[in-house]
């Protein structure tokens, strides 16, 4: 959420950066600087009253102990007066409060400098390529087939246990499945990260915290008995650990990385992006979360960047990072960039990584803060990146092994399947 003093020093600078994610936002936002012009308006009438009642209390006591007690009723009805009128300001002010910040969780977050202008994924850059290129046969196989062929994965039998985008992982397929997450766990704590095993479900001040909602609870699987939200990534479980939280300096910052499952209804979706691995409903996932200081934020997310590319690189898979312009953009992201491995049999590219900066937008909506020199507390900034999300590295690994004689498993996962190929 965006702060009200960053809204008021620079009204225009964000009407004009909110277009660039072709949001229109001179009426929310003007709006909201003068319901705050008339919320400090109230603010200033209630301080200068309760001045006064002060005045008139010291007056009262006067009166009595010399016993002019008419004169002291006379001036209890001024009090009277004045404390009925600060609850008509009380609820001017609360009213104001309350549509500025029904606004604001409508307000997405401004898109950093670098964020180019554009409407749609075809608007993207390509920064940066690398990872070698496979020279598959044409008649290469994909990823469903394979899967098939070598009983990995079984699609029907998930669609009977639940329905489709519910795959069922068999033998050396959820063998390979536990082994990526295992390595991208280990890969993560090594560089630093502190793993967190999180809850799968979430109340809704932490879908708010994050900013799922109320931008995202059609996409969300929600269990409305109790009110409860299946979580769409481990960004939202952990990153609301510093959810009310003041972080000293020596406690920032803050890295984390967790393994989850992840539910995604994905409505609306269709076509070949939805076949075999590509779109499903629970994927597994690992997660890394940063909190820093604003001044560390973006050295902090060329490192989680790095860290993305290493596991790519290790993989073996052919790679490329997008700087996603405005319209590809997600409601909360200051800037994001995304990771796509390239799918031989498939002959496209799929995404396998998200890597954002949310600056203080998320930290406002959480209250997550630290204390600065100054000894005053500060909004922090917040940052997360998939490393990795399984389902495509999957696809991907599958396609642009294959061989004659099996799908050939890449060495820095040795270790954790137990075998070197699938045959």
């Amino acid at each position: 959420m965006l702060t009200l003093q960053y809204i008021n020093e620079n009204p225009e600078h964000v009407i004009e950066r909110l277009a660039v994610k072709n949001f229109d936002g001179r009426e929310p936002i003007m709006r909201v600087v003068e319901l705050d012009k008339q919320r400090r308006a109230a603010q200033k009438q209630r301080d200068d009253n309760a001045a006064q009642l002060n005045q008139l209390a010291a007056q009262i006591g006067a009166l009595m102990k010399q016993g002019q007690r008419q004169q002291a009723e006379q001036i209890k009805q001024q009090v009277a007066e004045l404390k009925a009128e600060n609850k008509q300001i009380d609820d001017r002010m609360n009213a104001a409060a309350d549509e500025i910040r029904e606004i604001l969780l409508a307000v997405p977050n401004v898109p950093y400098k670098d964020v180019p202008q554009g409407k749609s994924a075809e608007d993207n850059i390509v920064e940066l390529t690398g990872g070698p290129m496979p020279n598959l046969p044409e008649d290469a196989m994909p990823h469903w087939d394979l899967a098939k062929k070598y009983n990995l994965i079984d699609f029907d039998l998930g669609v009977k246990i639940t329905g489709a985008g519910f795959p069922v992982y068999i033998g050396k397929g959820a063998r390979l499945q536990r082994a990526l997450i295992q390595f991208f766990l280990d890969q993560a704590v090594e560089a630093g990260y502190t793993e967190i095993q999180p809850p799968y479900v979430v109340n809704e001040a932490s879908g708010y915290g994050t900013g799922q909602l109320p931008d995202k609870e059609g996409q969300m699987y929600h269990c409305q008995i109790d009110n409860f939200y299946l979580i769409p990534t481990a960004e939202v479980p952990v990153t609301n650990i510093f959810r009310d939280v003041i972080l000293e300096p020596d406690q920032l910052p803050r890295k984390c990385c967790a393994y989850s499952a992840c539910f995604r209804r994905e409505a609306g979706s269709y076509g070949k992006d939805v076949r075999g691995l590509n779109r499903l409903h629970q994927f597994d996932k690992v997660e890394i979360v940063r909190i820093e200081r604003p001044e560390h934020s973006y050295d902090a997310l060329e490192q989680m960047k790095d860290h993305v590319r290493s596991l790519l690189e290790k993989l073996g898979l052919p790679w490329h990072i997008l700087r996603l312009c405005g319209g590809d953009m997600s409601f909360t992201s200051a800037i994001t960039f995304d990771f796509e491995v390239y799918s031989a049999a498939q002959q496209r590219w799929l995404e396998v990584s998200s890597v954002s900066n949310f600056e203080t937008y998320q930290a406002n909506r959480l209250k997550c803060r630290f204390r600065g020199e100054d000894k005053k507390t500060h909004l922090c900034h917040t940052l997360n990146g998939s490393a990795l999300a399984l389902p495509r590295i999957m696809a991907a690994l599958l396609e642009n092994n294959q061989t004659p004689v099996g799908i050939r498993i890449p060495e820095c996962l040795h270790k954790y399947t137990g075998f070197t190929i699938i045959d």
